[in-house]
């Protein structure tokens, strides 16, 4: 782990516009500067930065937040990758807290297996460009399917010479250990010794999602039919392919912009979509599809649109994976290509319009894609009718959200000819069994923290809350009124004012978000080198500084109350001595209600029981809860402090 001393050297060398101009064109606005967005598609730009507040914030979209929350939304990195993405442009190094053994060994292997990768793919892009047997067999062959040589830069292409051991032979020479070698699979050991598993072959290196090298496809260039058309690297530490998707990395950035992932097959489906200019696509790799994969997607956005060729045996085998899809939330449609085409060579046959229409004009809803296709096969058999609703049936009960399969059953009662009502009582059979089965993969803690809202509509009080927090943020180093304490006067800020004053009643802020921020201030308001808005804008939670580049990027307007007085415009800063215990009071009576409806419904549910003293006690608080409530209405008619 990164100790928060460099991280916190990290958050203070980060320029924001520095940092977000490296992938978006900016012109200064006032004091701001102005883009269009890039997290969706827009005309008009509302994406903004404040060089003087340290954050970004899109007013189209919604999305904001500090320099290291750009590069995580924007690069769809973690935060810690992130951290080092940003203290490798500052020339920052990175101390991380002592590891135990077991990490120090797993974070070692790990780096080395990469190491090593990075090395391979160097070696098989100089073969491929650089001598004689990889310009001739490997470039030949890209160059007769069509792949230009900005594409096969692009995407890192190479070429593994034949013989046994070349590349074995090279990386040993060049100080790599046989160990990662035959871990990452590049090389194979048996009692004959070393040799390379790829061997003859045009080379496809496999990325993550940080654009590391993790894996290699292998296409051979021999006519031994005994011999795998395609290999790829065994399974190891560093690659595991049910959770990878080919093309991720260069794909990220258009999906999300697109607001659409377009899967495909194979590696060079991928490579001739991008070379029409259509980026937001990614590869399955010829297997199945996955939860990890699907929930990779889902990362990035929620819409998907399938392409298939015209083999309907290969269409029907992939249907059941599509269900996983769809119990995952996303949005599918499917896209099937003429007979005898697959990606790859109809993208190679189209200009990019064509290819962007056909697909436009000829995606289609996947429930609407599979009732057609097995009606098809259906015909007039009322046991196949029969099985062919039930199927149709089974995957409208996948899909999470109640519009959208309440759409698509009176779409498919009007294709099936079947009653509404008969469609949505098989559809509550199946979803009832399907939620007494356990489920197979549990969503992982992160997952759920992800779909997990973070303010709004959290709690009943999230407005009178999301006002306190504004204000400590905003004003919270403000002098508010002076007291007298030991016989000196001193002064009292609003942040000292509001973490008393709840801290008096044992208040905490409902909302995890703010009860977070409500800690952390009371925690550090004393301390001389706390500055609010810095401190929250770097907080590590990303929910957090979100949430405060939220609030301190509300458009000055909207901080304002407008009190004309002979023409003198009088600030909500200038107010904050009328305004503050007002709004905390409102709080406070907003608890107090919740608390005094909590205790009658405990009466309630109480009041056949036979033991009357728990009834007494609640009657008691609820006699408490009155005075504080009577004293409270009495508070809230007074006019400032005094």
């Amino acid at each position: 782990m990164i100790d928060q001393a460099t991280i916190q050297k990290i958050f203070d060398a980060a320029d924001i516009y520095e940092v977000v101009s490296d992938f978006v064109s900016l012109k200064k606005r006032g004091v701001n500067y102005l883009g269009l967005c890039p997290f969706h598609n827009e005309k008009t730009g509302s994406f903004t930065v404040s060089p003087a507040k340290g954050i970004y914030k899109c007013f189209g979209c919604g999305k904001g937040g500090n320099a290291v929350n750009f590069i995580m939304e924007h690069e769809q990195m973690s935060y810690v990758e992130a951290l080092k993405y940003l203290a490798e442009k500052y020339h920052i190094p990175v101390e991380e807290k002592e590891l135990t053994e077991e990490q120090r060994k797993e974070k070692t292997e790990r780096e080395s297996m990469l190491i090593v990768s990075s090395y391979a793919n160097e070696y098989f892009q100089y073969q491929l460009w650089n001598t004689d047997e990889g310009r001739s067999v490997g470039l030949g062959y890209l160059r007769q399917r069509g792949i230009s040589d900005e594409m096969i830069r692009k995407f890192g292409l190479g070429y593994n010479p034949e013989g046994w051991g070349a590349f074995t032979k090279a990386a040993q020479e060049k100080g790599y250990k046989k160990e990662f070698l035959v871990k990452t699979g590049l090389t194979i050991e048996n009692e004959k010794g070393l040799f390379d598993r790829f061997r003859a072959r045009v080379m496809f290196p496999v990325l993550d999602l940080a654009g590391k090298v993790i894996a290699f496809g292998g296409r051979t260039m021999t006519t031994d039919k005994k011999i795998s058309k395609y290999l790829n690297s065994p399974e190891s530490e560093i690659y595991h392919k049910s959770k990878t998707l080919y093309g991720i990395f260069f794909a990220k950035k258009s999906i999300v912009q697109q607001d659409r992932c377009i899967l495909v097959e194979g590696y060079t489906d991928v490579i001739s979509f991008h070379a029409k200019g259509i980026e937001n696509v990614v590869a399955s790799s010829g297997t199945s599809l996955t939860i990890e994969q699907i929930r990779m997607i889902r990362r990035l956005t929620l819409n998907v649109t399938i392409i298939y060729d015209g083999d309907a045996a290969g269409i029907k085998a992939s249907l059941r994976g599509i269900d996983l899809v769809l119990e995952e939330g996303l949005n599918v449609r499917v896209l099937l290509l003429p007979d005898g085409e697959d990606p790859d060579s109809f993208a190679r046959s189209h200009t990019p319009q064509d290819l962007a229409d056909f697909i436009a004009n000829n995606e289609t809803d996947f429930i609407n894609f599979k009732t057609k296709l097995l009606l098809g096969t259906a015909g007039d058999d009322p046991v196949e009718r029969a099985r062919l609703i039930t199927d149709i049936v089974r995957s409208i009960a996948k899909i999470p959200d109640n519009i959208v399969r309440s759409v698509y059953v009176r779409e498919t009662a009007h294709q099936l000819d079947v009653e509404e009502r008969v469609l949505y009582t098989e559809i509550a059979k199946v979803r009832l069994k399907n939620e007494e089965r356990p489920s197979k993969v549990p969503a992982t803690t992160s997952e759920l923290q992800m779909t997990t809202p973070a303010t709004k509509g959290v709690t009943p009080c999230d407005i009178e809350e999301s006002v306190l927090i504004r204000y400590l943020l905003l004003f919270g180093d403000n002098e508010l009124y002076e007291e007298e304490r030991n016989g000196y006067m001193r002064s009292v800020s609003v942040g000292e004012f509001i973490i008393r004053e709840l801290g008096e009643d044992d208040l905490e802020l409902l909302n995890p978000v703010f009860r977070t921020m409500q800690q952390e201030y009371q925690r550090l308001y004393e301390s001389p080198s706390f500055i609010p808005a810095r401190y929250f804008i770097s907080y590590p939670d990303i929910k957090v500084s979100t949430m405060a580049a939220n609030i301190l990027s509300e458009p000055y307007e909207l901080s304002k109350i407008w009190y004309k007085m002979d023409n003198f415009v009088e600030t909500e800063q200038m107010k904050l001595g009328e305004l503050l215990p007002k709004i905390l009071d409102n709080y406070k009576m907003r608890r107090v209600e919740m608390l005094s409806r909590d205790i009658d419904n405990r009466i309630l549910e109480l009041q056949n029981s036979k033991d009357p003293s728990q009834i007494m006690e609640l009657l008691k608080r609820k006699n408490a809860i009155n005075v504080i409530r009577r004293k409270l209405n009495e508070k809230l008619g007074r006019t400032g402090i005094h």
